[in-house]
């Protein structure tokens, strides 16, 4: 056997495949990839969010000052200009790099969005119309690491949309002066075009925006990733507002031929493994030798970094490299995965491009990364996980807008489709609904006769009463 073939073994999945692996953290067997790897969160967030509905900023503060030792605070025109001075003219201008990336992305994908009129048939117009969502928010994660770029991702997408008012927040920096405001991050918000800039994390702030306060208005979407306690309040107030995804623990899949080298696969590797103590980093090659060199690479580097502690808990859990005999079989490992960042350094990476369905993003090619995707080339870095990939996108313009039919039809066309929906609405016993039409076609269709039917079977028709 070649250095760059595997035996055989079973993938413990829906589906038979033969890859076998050479590391294999020692949580990845135990936990379904459906499945959160934080438990005992539902009910602590339950608790917050009655608490926030029912009680409003008196909750809200109450939970803010706990975790982050300073009552909710909406940002000053003065407190954001302290913000952006505080700021270095080059991280100013990498920040608006980033963002003109994304902004022209965003644009190009809401170009893409056209209305629609048609005359389907003689005399009938049908037409939908892409309408942005007027009030919504936008959670930015804070804390240790500051995601900075997730105020590109979901305030200035929301903007790019068209919505009305776009309410960010972000928890204060953690550590040292309570109350320290994220400046980097407040800027990334204003310069994004954030209309309301609040210092507010967790559970709680997805509850103040979704129900409101005494001095919050509520929102009708919320965007934006955040931990666990995050995720779980954005699924908790769904259907209450809208939400753009469930994000999970950050995730990243490598799909490598003989073509790239170990060096390129440690960094992509713990380049996402770092984000925390659970996040999945696989590897997936058709070369044992790379395999083995990279297992070696990551154990080197984990003696270097500076984020080693998150790192290498998610590597040591989480981790692992899967060896395949051929691409086909790497597709379908791929495709059963379903990961969030999906990054396919191989020479024939043309083929997962035209044939992979079920992931986040792709990243085609050893010359990007999946950090390029998460804070400047352009693409979206709010991702589906957790094998959602399966039935969702991630996060993109299309979120921000909703899209409505509307149709209006002549007299002539109102006849010829009564005709069909009176009996269609008989059949289904629905008299008021039969009634609709049948009043249109006695006005409009001489000598018509209505006809109701009667039975469980529909087996009778009985004329109107004169």
């Amino acid at each position: 056997i070649s250095a760059c073939r595997s035996s055989c073994r079973m993938f413990a999945s829906r589906i038979s495949l033969a890859p076998r692996w050479l590391y294999r953290g020692a949580k990845t067997s135990t936990r379904s990839r459906s499945e959160s790897t934080v438990s005992n969160v539902s009910e602590i967030v339950e608790g917050i969010l009655q608490d926030v509905q029912k009680v409003g900023n008196a909750a809200l503060n109450k939970y803010c000052e706990k975790f982050d030792r300073v009552p909710h605070k909406r940002l000053t025109d003065a407190d954001i200009e302290e913000c952006m001075k505080a700021c270095s003219a080059q991280e100013i201008a990498d920040i608006q790099y980033a963002q003109a990336n994304i902004r022209r992305f965003a644009q190009l994908q809401r170009d893409s969005m056209k209305d629609v009129e048609s005359e389907t048939q003689p005399g009938v117009i049908l037409g939908h119309k892409h309408i942005p969502i007027k009030n919504v928010g936008c959670y930015v994660p804070g804390g240790k690491f500051p995601m900075i770029a997730s105020a590109h991702m979901s305030v200035l997408t929301a903007k790019v949309a068209g919505c009305d008012r776009v309410a960010a927040c972000t928890a204060p920096m953690p550590g040292g002066e309570p109350g320290r405001l994220p400046n980097t991050t407040i800027a990334a918000m204003h310069l994004a075009g954030a209309d309301e800039i609040y210092l507010m994390g967790g559970a709680q702030a997805i509850g103040a925006l979704a129900y409101g306060t005494e001095t919050i208005a509520p929102v009708d979407f919320i965007a934006g990733p955040g931990n666990a306690f995050v995720a779980e309040a954005k699924k908790q107030v769904f259907g209450k507002v809208g939400i753009d995804l469930i994000a999970g623990p950050t995730e990243t899949l490598l799909l490598c031929d003989d073509s790239v080298d170990a060096e390129f696969c440690a960094a992509d590797l713990l380049g996402q493994a770092e984000h925390g103590y659970n996040t999945p980093a696989i590897l997936v090659t058709t070369c044992e030798k790379l395999a083995q060199e990279t297992l070696v690479k990551v154990e080197e580097e984990l003696k270097i970094i500076p984020t080693a502690e998150t790192a290498g808990a998610s590597w040591k859990d989480y981790g692992e490299i899967i060896i395949v005999d051929n691409d086909q079989e790497m597709l379908e490992v791929a495709e059963e995965i379903a990961g969030e960042h999906v990054q396919v350094m191989h020479r024939d990476w043309g083929f997962f491009k035209e044939n992979l369905r079920n992931y986040g993003g792709l990243f085609l090619g050893e010359e990007t990364n999946v950090s390029y995707g998460d804070k400047v080339i352009g693409t979206n870095h709010t991702l589906p996980t957790m094998t959602a990939g399966r039935y969702t996108g991630g996060l993109w313009v299309g979120k921000f807008i909703k899209t409505h039919t509307y149709q209006h039809i002549s007299r002539e066309a109102s006849v010829e489709i009564g005709d069909y929906c009176s009996r269609l609405c008989g059949y289904e016993n629905f008299a008021g609904h039969k009634e609709q039409a049948d009043v249109r076609l006695r006005r409009w269709k001489p000598g018509y006769d209505t006809k109701y039917y009667e039975g469980a079977q529909n087996q009778t028709l009985l004329s109107r009463p004169q």
